[in-house]
């Protein structure tokens, strides 16, 4: 009987631990791809990568499935217990990799439109260092291997260095008049996400040395800036705000939006952010007072006269910034006169949110 548990076991971790390798395999085509889609400014890959996202979300489920029917059949204990917590928290890196590498083919085929001229050697460096990265942390997973894995912890700070020259070499040129300001965010979101792929290999290790010692390591995210955007309702232009900062990918960045007498979110905001491929359906209008963590927001902007009103009891080490905001609600007549409206509004948050996001990266840059 005891023959037969094990033999059990044995065929339920390899299962698992097969389908680790598949996820991964597939996890790491797609960032490679997604780096040659930049190098190469290759819009047909990009938009397979994009398209094929899909099969890993897939595969995520599979391994979900297989870690809880083992845990619930063989109710392991000790290594095995590790063995499929682990997995089932590579699972999610995994997924998320996945996604990264989606962003990644995004922002390509928004910079494929534009001829730039510039050297993607640092992109290439980081790249290749993440990918690189992402195959050793699922070796060590594989192989168990405790010293591969804090071998390849170390690398993170290499990765963030390159990513800390990116920031700098961008935004340089952007000053030289050499790269428009529409391809900066495309590009530092790049960045981003291959530092996001380094980051979830790093959590990756950290599951291999808990599965193998025991021990728990706490991976410290970088700092996160959060930025609240507040008006008299929450029903249009702070949603509108908050939609659009979303839109650029931040990792760095926590945007949320509420109002001083909240109100349902309006149904033409929703369908006029649809139009300009921002989904906003699934945000909720909320108080001030129902925005978890108040005190540890950053910057407060204030987008209507009643905020600005209601700005004095806010936190008092928060910076509250003022905009002029265009009320899109003003706008009467023909449905032409509505949307011209609207327009206003979206291209006075969007110019705005931009602007502001690159002088926070800036301000980190060159303190």
């Amino acid at each position: 009987m005891s023959s037969i548990l094990e033999e059990r076991l044995r065929r339920g971790i390899d299962l698992i631990r097969n389908k680790v390798t598949e996820m991964a395999t597939q996890a790491e085509q797609a960032t490679e791809a997604s780096l040659k889609a930049l190098r190469e400014n290759n819009r047909q890959l990009a938009y397979a990568i994009i398209l094929r996202d899909q099969r890993i979300d897939e595969l995520e489920k599979e391994l979900d499935r297989l870690c809880l029917e083992f845990l619930v059949r063989q109710q392991p204990v000790a290594g095995h217990l590790r063995f499929v917590y682990a997995a089932m928290k590579i699972n999610t890196g995994l997924e998320r990799i996945g996604d990264y590498a989606e962003s990644i083919a995004r922002q390509v085929v928004i910079i494929s439109s534009e001829e730039l001229k510039i050297d993607y050697n640092r992109f290439v460096e980081i790249g290749e260092l993440a990918i690189k990265m992402l195959h050793d942390s699922i070796q060590a997973f594989i192989e168990q291997n405790v010293d591969l894995a804090r071998v390849t912890i170390e690398l993170e700070r290499e990765v963030d260095s390159i990513r800390t020259q990116i920031r700098v070499e961008l935004l340089q040129a952007h000053r030289d008049g050499k790269l428009p300001v529409e391809m900066v965010i495309p590009l530092l979101i790049i960045a981003a996400r291959f530092e996001r792929v380094a980051d979830q290999s790093v959590n990756i290790c950290e599951e291999v040395l808990y599965m193998c010692t025991g021990q728990v390591l706490k991976h410290l995210g970088k700092e996160t800036f959060r930025v609240l955007f507040l008006s008299k309702g929450n029903s249009m232009r702070s949603q509108m705000a908050e939609g659009i900062a979303n839109s650029l990918g931040l990792d760095m960045f926590v945007f949320s939006s509420a109002g001083i007498t909240p109100r349902l979110v309006d149904p033409r905001t929703v369908s006029f952010m649809k139009e300009k491929g921002i989904d906003i359906s699934s945000q909720n209008s909320k108080s001030i007072h129902q925005i978890p963590n108040l005190e540890h927001y950053q910057v407060i902007i204030l987008l209507s006269k009643e905020a600005e009103e209601a700005a004095r009891p806010l936190p008092p080490k928060s910076i509250n910034l003022q905009w002029h905001t265009p009320d899109p609600s003003k706008g009467k007549g023909t449905p032409e006169q509505i949307q011209a409206a609207y327009e206003k509004t979206f291209n006075y948050l969007n110019t705005h949110i931009r602007d502001f996001v690159q002088a926070v990266i800036s301000d980190e840059m060159y303190p």
